[in-house]
């Protein structure tokens, strides 16, 4: 039995599809929630960041964090943060990480949109055209990959490889992160971001599933809510540090591609998640999502750069 299984029975524990909610209505609850939570990242990051550009030069560590908290623009980025990890999690619940993760990678996409609509700035056809390759690519990766299955809670053993093996890899890659030149930090910093948040999905997934069985007690009484919080914090504080150090260009698309990757790796080996059998399907899925990635790289780098209207708003 895993060991957060609470009342379950090793049978349920380890039943395929129990992690996925009920066949093709879980899917769809899944992306929907999916999608939800790529929008409320996309609010988050565009509100946020025009509220601390738009504060006054002035402002200055902790003088900044009090006049931030005071607007309402920077207050709603704040709730749409809080609402994107709901949605996520309720997406994780009701789906196999194997989706949820990928579909996350739309946030670009809705930032785009926002950038668009509510800043009013003028996008570059070859942003649009990303977006068109992006949006294909994950719905042919996810139609012919075909991820199933999976169970809700991983096992000891399960837990112990993966935390080892991710855990080294991250604190690696969070060294090799303190010299070299501003490219190569901001990279390396930004696998090792992306590396954590695509573990703190599954802790996520867990607390979720946890929460569901066993209710808030139980969910307070085990390890990996406080895990979660632990990866959360050191995920924003390594994305931080990529951005600090290096160009957008260089760490925006190692994080976007890097952690629906690594998700899929750990939705295979935590939850024993599936996906076809057919070789000529897996060719066509590992190209989809090869031409995904190449398309959210041309994105990051062809969007506008900063939050500069490109026409006065309308009176």
């Amino acid at each position: 039995m895993g060991v957060f299984a609470g009342g379950l029975e090793p049978s349920d524990a380890r039943r395929p599809g129990c992690a996925g909610g009920n066949g093709g209505r879980g899917v769809t609850f899944a992306v929907v929630f999916a999608l939800a939570a790529a929008f409320s990242n996309a609010v988050n990051l565009m509100t946020q960041h025009a509220a601390s550009v738009g504060a006054p030069e002035r402002q200055k560590g902790w003088r900044l964090a009090l006049y931030l908290v005071r607007q309402p623009l920077w207050l709603l980025g704040g709730a749409a943060a809080v609402g994107s990890y709901a949605f996520q999690a309720l997406a994780l619940h009701n789906g196999a990480m194997s989706v949820v993760q990928p579909v996350l990678v739309t946030e670009l996409v809705f930032v785009l949109v926002l950038r668009r609509v509510w800043i009013r700035q003028d996008v570059a056809r070859a942003a649009w055209a990303a977006v068109t390759v992006v949006c294909v690519a994950l719905a042919v990766f996810l139609t012919v990959a075909e991820p199933t299955g999976g169970h809700p809670f991983p096992e000891t053993a399960e837990w112990l490889s993966a935390g080892l093996v991710f855990g080294a890899t991250i604190a690696v890659l969070a060294a090799a992160g303190r010299w070299g030149s501003p490219v190569r930090r901001a990279a390396v910093l930004a696998a090792a971001a992306a590396l954590t948040w695509a573990l703190e999905a599954t802790l996520l997934k867990t607390a979720t599933q946890t929460l569901a069985t066993s209710g808030i007690g139980g969910m307070l009484t085990h390890w990996p809510l406080y895990a979660f919080i632990a990866a959360t914090v050191t995920g924003t504080v390594l994305q931080q540090a990529a951005l600090h150090v290096g160009p957008l260009s260089v760490s925006q698309p190692v994080l976007v591609i890097t952690d629906p990757f690594a998700s899929i790796i750990l939705s295979v080996w935590l939850f024993g998640e599936r996906f076809t059998d057919s070789p000529a399907e897996i060719t066509v899925a590992v190209l989809a999502f090869a031409v995904m990635a190449a398309g959210l790289t041309v994105l990051t780098r062809t969007a506008p750069k900063d939050l500069t209207p490109s026409r006065p708003a309308r009176s």
